[in-house]
């Protein structure tokens, strides 16, 4: 008779993740505790307090903030995700030797610094830049007009900037998908868009939310490039962060504005585990 022992974790695999966990609670737990506890800051006395949040949740200036945040985030998603996936989709099914080179190309962007990267399009889309010159130039407009410093450039900047991540989380799971089964599907009858409706498209569920989930939390935490494309008239929650931190100086009510950003951080990872094991669950 067979008896299976459950192998205990020995002390050289405990001090092989000792130095990880340990790098994690001081550059991660650490630092959001005392974040936390900024947050409670009260203006006066030494009890802890929540004036910093009654004072945001009752300012509709900043109700209007982050219903701007996460309208930008699912803006991009809604963007960047589609046109992430047929590119991911023609790497992951590839046969050419270029393929490797092409898969560089497409993530190259993350190489160039995102500051770099936004001024870049900061020089494209403003009144003097290649769009404005080249409408004027073709009779288009009359005068050169403002692209740059507003919403529509912040989304522009930042769905150019998230899109590598996009293909990269797609085309992981993809990479790993049988093609045999879309052939297996066209030798049945199926036609190439029937294939792809019914196939190919629920298979890659997983990576599509992988992506949207990523893209989104990079886009409601963006600093740089809202801060820089909008011009000074986007705010959402990383630059009202940013503002109250170096100009006015609350660091009460930047750690309360920070809390809700991770907040809704853990929010939208929670609804993205229950459709994944949903969509798993059907599958």
């Amino acid at each position: 008779m067979r008896v299976s022992v459950r192998k205990q974790p020995s002390w050289l695999q405990v001090l092989l993740i000792l130095p990880g966990v340990a790098a994690l609670v001081v550059t991660f737990v650490f630092p959001l505790l005392w974040l936390a506890r900024t947050s409670l800051q009260p203006t006066t006395g030494h009890i802890l307090s929540l004036h910093a949040y009654v004072r945001l949740f009752e300012d509709s200036f900043y109700w209007w903030v982050i219903g701007r945040t996460i309208f930008i985030g699912l803006l991009c998603v809604v963007i960047t995700v589609p046109m992430a996936f047929p590119v991911a989709l023609f790497l992951a099914r590839s046969q050419s030797r270029w393929r490797g080179t092409l898969t560089a190309l497409a993530i190259a962007p993350l190489l160039t610094s995102t500051v770099i990267r936004t001024y870049g399009w900061m020089v494209i889309l403003g009144r003097h830049g290649l769009i404005n010159t080249t409408l004027v130039w073709a009779g288009i407009l009359a005068q050169p007009t403002r692209l740059d410093n507003g919403p529509f450039a912040t989304v522009v900047a930042l769905v150019e900037i998230l899109l590598p991540y996009g293909i990269i989380s797609i085309l992981s799971h993809l990479s790993r998908l049988d093609a045999e089964l879309e052939q297996a599907a066209s030798l049945l009858g199926a036609r190439r868009l029937q294939v792809f409706w019914r196939v190919l498209l629920p298979l890659s569920l997983p990576g599509l939310m992988t992506a949207s989930l990523l893209v989104f939390v990079l886009a409601i935490s963006s600093l740089v490039t809202p801060q820089l494309m909008g011009g000074g008239r986007v705010f959402v929650l990383a630059t009202e962060i940013f503002n109250q931190t170096t100009i006015a100086l609350d660091w009460p009510f930047a750690g309360a504005l920070s809390i809700t950003l991770l907040a809704f951080f853990g929010i939208f990872v929670a609804l993205y585990q229950r459709i994944l094991q949903r969509v798993e669950s059907q599958s």
